[in-house]
């Protein structure tokens, strides 16, 4: 099969205090959210000067597989400048034909996956007919990706070995978990790393709620946890993330290391993949997958290689 460029696939961030609300209202449009909520969020990005580190991040990762791959790489968020109808349309112009789409989220979702999938059919039949564009597999249990993890948590462990180990990933509706693989996905990637770091006792845990208290969202919560287990150390893997995005920065080194400070417990946070050299490798063997059949879809664990193109029933969300 053959591409002619990569797009990266992101959700998108504001970079300086003016983009903060208008970016929120890309997030949650069309969300029942109260307003209140939203303001709530935005004095996140206040804190750190309206500024979120994602595109930031991104740009790194563009730079990186710039340098590793022979196709051109593009970059379009879903709620945040550059879009991804404006970039589709400037690689239509740009002459390319067939491209594969990089999305970055490791796990399985509707917020994860299809809604990506949907993003970007959106995006082409707005911006760019004829141009077409394959979305790359998810990768939770790809060796490489495991591989990664399992460093960054070594490297957070090494000063504090006899730490407790809790991976933490965002929450999202119960009713959206029970439409996908996302918690299975999290359980196993949670176990194989912890395995390969010599730990056999180990928490999932979830962050970032945003929905209603009547809304069942999968639980625990890391705060919710650290209060009832009072851990002496505690390693937080950020495992759902790619990125030390916001919700990192303010939910685990904001919030829960304060929250870690009350209770007298030393915290560590281990890093995301960002652009680790075997996560860079992982993206190029993914996308050796689609253009040269025969290529082994490897994956670790009992769960399999997802798929390339996924089922009509998987992911659904069904409020939508």
């Amino acid at each position: 099969m053959l591409y002619d460029a990569l797009i990266v696939v992101s959700f998108g961030g504001p970079e300086k205090t003016p983009d903060v609300i208008p970016f929120l209202e890309n997030v949650l449009r069309g969300r029942n959210v109260p307003r209140e909520r939203m303001l709530e969020v935005a004095e996140h990005y206040y804190h750190f000067g309206g500024r979120s580190p994602i595109n930031g991040q991104n740009r790194e990762l563009v730079a990186a597989l710039r340098k590793t791959l022979d196709l051109p790489v593009y970059w379009g968020n879903r709620n945040w400048h550059p879009m991804l109808a404006d970039t589709v349309r400037q690689m239509q112009r740009d002459g390319i034909r067939r491209a594969l789409a990089l999305a970055t989220s490791a796990f399985s979702s509707y917020s994860g996956c299809r809604q990506y999938r949907e993003d970007i059919a959106k995006a082409l039949a707005e911006a760019a007919p004829g141009l077409i564009v394959h979305k790359l597999r998810t990768f939770s249990n790809h060796p490489l990706f495991i591989e990664t993890m399992a460093e960054r948590t070594a490297e957070a462990l090494q000063p504090v070995p006899e730490a407790a180990l809790v991976f933490t990933a965002h929450s999202v509706p119960v009713v959206m978990a029970q439409s996908s693989a996302y918690e299975q996905q999290l359980r196993e990637s949670a176990g194989l790393v912890a395995r390969r770091v010599g730990k056999t006792e180990w928490t999932l845990a979830f962050q970032s709620r945003s929905g209603p208290p009547s809304q069942p969202w999968l639980e625990p919560d890391i705060g919710d946890w650290l209060r009832r287990e009072r851990p002496r150390d505690v390693v937080v893997v950020p495992l759902g993330f790619i990125s030390d995005h916001m919700e990192v920065i303010y939910d685990l080194d904001t919030e829960a290391a304060q929250l870690c400070g009350q209770l007298g417990i030393r915290m560590a946070r281990a890093g995301t993949a960002g652009t680790h050299p075997k996560f860079i490798a992982m993206i190029a063997e993914l996308i050796r997958e689609r253009t040269h059949p025969g290529t082994p879809r490897r994956s670790e664990g009992t769960l399999g290689a997802s798929p390339d193109d996924c089922p009509d029933t998987c992911c659904v969300w069904a409020r939508r």
